[in-house]
């Protein structure tokens, strides 16, 4: 049983300090899942890393959840979740109206340039994915654990109880499936 697992088990059987306990153990793993995250996002993103990983561990232990992981696996398959829903809901709210909608963000540096303009690709593949789960759930939380939180082929089969030749086959699957609705969605266009 890996440390994590067994302080998981510690925080659902009502332990108060295992939160506590938690967080030194998977920081720097869930850093480097933002950071990994992050890196697909376009240049000037106002979300850093430690602020991804905050975010989302706060979302993880807090009061509804507490407790609800089976284990290791589990636990890093919610972070992932978690850290894409905070991309999303940040994205979202850039692209609405009364936050500036279309404007460009400037940086107050010397030189003055302006901030490359909002990238919909993360919200185009979060429409896609939701889409693909409706008739697809197994294959649509491989590509989550796979894209957001990660995980190797290897460790995503695991997470779902598949054998890595399956995993793999969804994983082609389901690639094809996201490319070909995220092209229809941009007139074509990757």
């Amino acid at each position: 049983m890996s440390e994590v697992t067994r302080i998981l088990d510690a925080a659902a059987t009502g332990d108060p300090k295992a939160a506590a306990v938690l967080l030194p153990v998977v920081y720097a793993e869930l850093r480097r899942l933002a950071a990994g995250h992050l890196a697909d996002e376009p240049a000037g993103h106002t979300l850093d890393a430690t602020a991804l990983v905050h975010e989302a561990y706060l979302r993880l232990v807090g009061p509804t959840t507490a407790g609800v992981f089976a284990g290791r696996g589990h636990f890093f398959a919610a972070a992932a979740e978690a850290m894409r829903r905070i991309l999303i809901d940040h994205a979202r709210g850039k692209r609405r109206q009364k936050r500036g909608g279309g404007r460009v963000r400037l940086e107050l540096t010397p030189g003055l340039v302006a901030a490359p303009e909002f990238d919909d690709r993360v919200l185009d593949l979060d429409d896609a994915l939701q889409a693909f789960a409706a008739t697809h759930p197994v294959h649509a939380k491989l590509v989550e654990l796979r894209y957001f939180a990660g995980l190797t082929g290897e460790q995503a089969a695991g997470v779902l109880g598949l054998s890595p030749s399956t995993a793999d086959r969804h994983w082609v699957f389901a690639r094809a499936w996201l490319r070909r609705e995220m092209a229809r969605g941009s007139g074509g266009k990757l």
